[in-house]
């Protein structure tokens, strides 16, 4: 290792750097030890001094031993140093080496100082002051705290402020004077009574040709000194001040040498911005942001940075450049650009050299320049101090790349545009993010139609712009390569439409690869380490739009902590984006690109093992929340999940419903890329775990599409019963969102099976359904059916499902006028639920007893002495697992009889359970599931409750069922065929 380059940095924060590498220093008391060495570079420190500059005076117990630690751990990081070393002399310690030259950048500031003082001419003193200074980065000993540290830190500040005023005499000698007023101005506020300084201001002043406010700076000089300190200006002052009032030609003399120097630019204002594109649309929202951005740092200082965010092909630099060019008025001085390369697959540009052509173009001459390029950025600094440009920085990978651009001064502002977040921007220079993100159809729409009208293409259907728009997805870059040749091959808008319909990515590619929507993204993908690329591709397969971090843990195969920092960085990076909950979504072109890397990066092993995680995750979570909110569920017998997976358990009801609603169009999409996988027993456990929710909120067409799903899955399961369990549960999907003669067809279809199975608990099943469905149009026959299920049930042991069979019976007894029956199969059905502890079922019974009991000569139920308020009482307490034994679908009839005892006309419409007074969406009892299940009816079809979700969400199906209701004809046809 030897000959490897060495600096200890103290000027900024303690840090070291082996062969341009930043090394590990440890905590911030170990990289005191070192910098307590450093400062002494070469000498030896002993011990106790050493004690007493990281510890204190007072020293702590340990304090020995423990400093044998740190220098132990110190030399371990050095050790690939070559030339470096700490060791251990007579006392103490010395940090020694053989290599030739400074070991530390204050050694380096400190020899270039000295060095100044052996110099007669005044631009080599410019040059060595400015490479001095430019070595240091902030305040000194950054990162490490203590009575040394800050004694030490106070003396290193009092030795820069003599080398910049060093640097301002020999400029002032030199020549320079008008170049000097920003950075003096400032100066002479912050060091009011420094007489050095305001000597050099008022210098300035007068050679810039601002005598007056040079006499005017010193009289508040002088009286300023005369306030505080009681005293005139000194003599040195004084004398300048007479030289000032008598113009002596000595003040304005010219420099020593005519030679062009780094520290004395010519005058050249740089216009570097690129022409904006002239098809620029919307963007509204940014284009506000950075104008406020601009406005209030504008008044309030510091530098106005802005960090435009989004991913590749995002129209970033076109943003920048069309802001930029609305604004030039505002930057006097000048505007600098470059383009960074930062994701290019050519070297990403270095500050170095960077800062060469931007020194240039204020008009240094390059053979002066320094080779360091902390010294490059101190006096890129100094020509940018005081001065009002905008500094645009484009395609920025990372910090490092930008930091060393950042201007001197507060009158400048800097554009960056980036893929990456670039945090330590945001958080050490106050930048302000400004993310973009797809353009709205709108935008899309005008751009396509400036575009169209750009080449007088007649537009003959919009359904071709509007599908460009949606296979787009708002993607500028994929938008602009259209909007392209829609300009060059004015007659062929439909053929581009199909291309992209059927290539996707491919109908994009293009032979400059800055602008292939796949090359651009790959580029963003090369700077990411393999398991965040490994992530990335994942995500593309995985079921859904966007995937949570549960989800995403058993996409991975990672930890927690190690998923969430990949998808930090996929999100920092704009390959990704979080959404609010949690859940990260992609771009549909960037999901595309991402599935391509799957296919090709990635093994079929490693794809499938993931979605097997993922599915069994899915899958089993589902089957947890399920049994929270069906305590009367048994277990589904799932199978041994995948190694790796980790399964969340919701905690109750409330958790479950929740975890639910944020995975509902995930969870179908779970069980499609199960039924593609073959994995049959893995689409029928989704469609029983999802049931209970489906049916509490309402989602008829949801349920309908994993009943349907999950009844193909069980043609290829060996089991029987789950095949009849399928078709049921089909039918009775069916039958609630109004396909009544597919309804009865599956349902026959449970029965013929069921009888050859003898399985008599899924015939009681369908016979309650099929209740339900002829209570749409036929009371006797539906009264048949729940006859025969509740005899079925009787001979069961399964007291809910009998107890539904009694209210379904007594349901349909009382609309057809015989109350008496009816009343006993309420109170059996009331008595069975309340026994079993299921509220909600006893909820569904009582739910009818108002409609009921209205019609009798005796209006209570025999140990129900207040059947309303027993409802009432249900209905208001905490949610409660449903059974969805007996529950009719959407539109069933309220019980009326043809006849009212006594000649009595039927109740009014306005009765307490009338849809007038149905409990309000926003109410406790319509928040709860127990309220959703008791919410009254308007029509009936058969016993127990709709819940209000289904209402609300099904009311355009309703509409279209009115209409549409089967003839009896077509009933008794349909009841033929089945048996048949």
């Amino acid at each position: 290792m030897a000959g490897v380059a060495v600096l200890l940095r103290l000027l900024g924060e303690v840090a070291a750097e082996v062969g341009g590498r930043r090394v590990d220093l440890g905590t911030p008391r170990q990289r005191c030890v070192l910098a307590a060495l450093a400062v002494d570079a070469g000498r030896v420190v002993s011990v106790d001094l050493l004690i007493e500059r990281v510890w204190g005076a007072d020293g702590a117990p340990r304090a020995r031993s423990t400093l044998h630690n740190y220098i132990s751990r110190l030399r371990r990081a050095l050790a690939g140093a070559g030339g470096l070393a700490i060791v251990r002399r007579s006392g103490g310690y010395a940090l020694v080496t053989d290599m030739t030259g400074p070991l530390t950048d204050l050694h380096r500031f400190r020899e270039l100082c000295a060095a100044v003082d052996a110099e007669v001419d005044d631009e080599p003193a410019v040059r060595m002051l400015t490479d001095a200074l430019g070595l240091w980065r902030g305040e000194p000993l950054t990162g490490v705290d203590g009575e040394w540290v800050r004694a030490e830190r106070d003396r290193l500040e009092q030795e820069r402020l003599t080398a910049e005023h060093e640097l301002v005499d020999a400029r002032l000698c030199a020549g320079d004077g008008g170049e000097l007023l920003a950075e003096l101005s400032a100066r002479a506020t912050r060091h009011p009574l420094n007489e050095r300084v305001a000597a050099q201001y008022l210098t300035a002043l007068h050679r810039a040709g601002r005598t007056t406010d040079a006499l005017e700076h010193y009289r508040h000089v002088r009286t300023q000194l005369v306030e505080e300190l009681g005293t005139d200006p000194g003599a040195a002052l004084q004398e300048l001040h007479r030289q000032i009032l008598a113009a002596d030609p000595r003040l304005v003399a010219a420099p020593t040498s005519t030679a062009h120097t780094a520290a004395a630019p010519q005058p050249v204002v740089p216009r570097q911005l690129p022409a904006a594109l002239s098809s620029f649309v919307g963007r509204e929202d940014a284009l506000r942001q950075l104008d406020n951005h601009l406005d209030a740092t504008g008044t309030t200082g510091p530098v106005a940075i802005a960090s435009i965010i989004g991913t590749g092909g995002m129209g970033k630099t076109s943003l920048a450049l069309h802001w930029a060019h609305q604004h030039t008025d505002r930057f006097p001085d000048g505007h600098l650009w470059v383009d960074l390369r930062g994701f290019s697959p050519d070297h990403p540009r270095q500050a170095t050299d960077v800062l060469a052509d931007f020194l240039a173009a204020l008009g240094v001459d390059r053979g002066l320049l320094p080779q360091d390029v902390d010294a490059r950025a101190a006096l890129y600094r100094t020509h940018t101090t005081g001065k009002r440009m905008l500094i645009l920085l484009d395609n920025a990978a990372t910090a490092d790349q930008v930091v060393p651009l950042l201007p001197g001064g507060d009158a400048c502002t800097v554009l960056i545009t980036s893929r990456n977040r670039l945090p330590t921007l945001i958080t050490r220079h106050s930048a302000r993010p400004v993310r973009v993100d797809v353009l709205t159809d709108a935008e899309a729409r005008t751009l396509l139609a400036t575009a169209l009208t750009d080449a007088q293409t007649p537009v003959t259907s919009q359904q071709a712009v509007t599908e460009l728009i949606t296979l787009c997805g708002g993607l500028p870059l994929a938008l602009g390569l259209i909007t392209a040749r829609i300009r060059t091959h004015p007659h062929l808008l439909d053929d581009i439409v199909a291309d992209l319909r059927e290539f996707g990515l491919d109908a994009l590619s293009s032979g400059d690869p800055d602008s292939c929507l796949a090359v651009v993204l790959s580029w963003s993908l090369r700077h990411l380490a393999e398991r965040h690329r490994a992530a990335f591709a994942l995500l593309a397969i995985a079921p859904g739009s966007d995937s949570g971090l549960p989800a995403a843990i058993n996409l991975t195969g990672l930890s927690a902590r190690e998923t969430h920092s990949v998808l930090r960085a996929l999100t920092d990076a704009s390959l990704i984006t979080q959404a609010p909950g949690g859940r990260y979504a992609m771009h549909d072109l960037v999901r595309a690109y991402a599935a391509t890397t799957a296919h090709r990066d990635l093994t079929e092993q490693a794809r499938q093992a993931a979605l097997g995680r993922v599915l069994d995750f899915y899958t089993h979570t589902a089957h947890h929340a399920d049994l929270m909110l069906d305590v009367h569920r048994g277990p589904l017998g799932l199978a041994a999940p995948s190694p790796g997976t980790h399964i969340h358990s919701p905690a109750d009801a409330t958790e479950a419903l929740a975890w639910f609603d944020s995975e509902r169009a995930t969870l179908l999409a779970a069980q499609h890329v199960a039924a593609l996988r073959h994995s049959h027993h893995t689409v029928w456990w989704l469609a029983m775990s999802l049931d209970t929710f489906h049916h509490r909120r309402g989602h008829r067409h949801d349920r309908l599409a994993a009943w349907r799903a999950a009844a193909q899955a069980a043609e290829h399961l060996p089991d029987q019963v789950t095949r009849l369990v399928a078709h049921r549960h089909l039918g009775r999907a069916c039958a609630a969102v109004g396909l009544h003669e597919e309804a009865i067809g599956h349902l026959h279809h449970v029965l013929g099976l069921a009888e050859d199975h003898e399985a008599l608990y899924e015939q009681a099943h369908a016979l309650l359904t099929l209740a339900r469905v002829w209570g749409r149009h036929d009371d006797h026959k539906a009264l048949d059916h729940a006859k025969q299920a509740l005899h079925l049930s009787r001979g069961l042991d399964r007291p809910l499902c009998e107890a539904h069979g009694h209210n379904a019976v007594g349901w349909y007894t009382a609309r057809l006028g015989d109350h008496d029956t009816a009343r006993g199969h309420f109170h059996a059905a009331l008595t069975l639920h309340r026994r079993h502890h299921n509220p909600t079922g006893e909820a569904n019974t009582l739910d009818g007893l108002p409609s009921w009991s209205d019609c009798c000569e005796t209006p209570r139920v025999s140990g129900v002495p207040d059947q309303e308020r027993d409802r009432r009482s249900l209905c208001s307490c905490p949610p409660h697992p449903t059974s969805r034994l007996g529950v009719p679908p959407a539109g069933h009839r309220p019980i009326r009889p043809r006849v009212r005892p006594g000649g009595r006309s039927p109740p009014s419409t306005s009765s307490p359970w009338s849809p007038s007074t149905r409990t309000p969406r926003t109410g406790r009892r319509a928040r709860s599931c127990v309220a959703r299940a008791c919410t009254p009816r308007t029509s009936s079809s058969g016993p127990g409750p709709v819940t209000r979700a289904g209402w609300e969400a099904d009311r355009p199906s309703r509409r279209n069922r009115g209409g549409s209701r089967p003839s009896r004809s077509s009933w008794r046809d349909c009841a033929g065929r089945t048996r048949n």
